[in-house]
């Protein structure tokens, strides 16, 4: 059973240097290394980075998976790297054995195509939104499940080289479900790791009302690229219920619902519903694609 190569992608935009250090340094103290680390400035030259890591500055901000795909194209031409890791710049790995826990979980499962991390805030405490299954109230339950969280993951190459990259249109909001789904759909495993733990602060991404028109957009995009018609009905029905539920902000909501036209007048990328199969093994993970 040989052990994969690993790298890591982290994508910043220069607004948290002190987080970003602490990452970097914990990313170096794991006591099995990354063969590769690609630090990627989104519209930002990481000039003051001292930290021995590939830098790639791009100009123009290209939204969290925009910027990854640049790190994915980067360890993807050196040849070098079986698992990709990736991690939000203001996380920080707490424990020296998270990569070769990876590297093990990995190794043992060919078929594994996704692993999620635990996201705790800086007391051990994993909020329910950070559960990647409905009955969230255990989050030291592991196991397969349909959704993993951006924050901390990590990806079989291979299984990239099947279906793809991330979706970098979607710039922020619902990319990880699109690129759950393919994996899904082409018969990869998605395991949540609740051992494997990235440190990450409490904080509410619902505070601008850009957040509100890319999550109505994104959803929408996502419904149909991915969901076979019937299935797309049902699916925005409901959560333009939950929506109208949540939302207190007349702002948020006028971004939201204009976010929701824009998805459905803008072009999405090209179609490709999962199978009904998919849909049933969804079922039996306990996440049918309706919520």
């Amino acid at each position: 059973m040989s052990l994969p190569r690993l790298g890591v992608v982290i994508v910043t935009m220069g607004t948290r240097p002190q987080e970003l250090e602490a990452l970097l340094a914990s990313v170096e103290k794991q006591d099995v290394p990354a063969t590769r680390v690609v630090l990627i400035g989104n519209a930002t030259p990481l000039a003051d980075v001292t930290a021995d890591v590939a830098k790639i500055p791009v100009e123009e901000n290209l939204g969290c998976p925009g910027g990854r795909n640049v790190g994915l194209k980067t360890l993807r031409e050196s040849g070098e790297v079986d698992v990709v890791i990736e991690l939000d710049d203001d996380g920080l790995l707490i424990a020296d054995d998270v990569f070769r826990k990876v590297q093990q979980l990995f190794a043992a499962d060919p078929k594994l195509g996704i692993v999620g991390f635990r996201i705790a805030d800086e007391h051990g405490h994993t909020e329910r939104r950070w559960v990647p299954r409905l009955r969230a109230g255990n989050p030291m339950h592991r196991g397969l499940v349909t959704a993993f969280l951006g924050g901390g993951h990590a990806f079989s190459v291979p299984m990239l080289n099947r279906i793809g990259d991330w979706a970098g249109e979607f710039f922020f909001g619902h990319e990880e479900t699109d690129l759950a789904w393919r994996a899904l759909d082409d018969d990869w495993k998605i395991l949540y790791e609740p051992e494997l733990v990235l440190q990450h602060p409490k904080t509410s991404p619902a505070r601008h009302a850009v957040y509100y028109r890319f999550t109505a957009r994104n959803r929408v995009w996502l419904a149909r690229r991915r969901l076979p018609l019937p299935l797309a009905l049902v699916y925005l029905g409901v959560w333009i219920i939950l929506t109208l539920a949540r939302i207190r902000s007349f702002t948020g909501l006028k971004a939201w619902c204009g976010g929701f036209v824009e998805g459905m007048r803008t072009p999405c990328g090209p179609r490709k519903p999962m199978k009904w199969r998919t849909v049933w093994r969804m079922t039996r993970l306990g996440r049918p694609p309706l919520i």
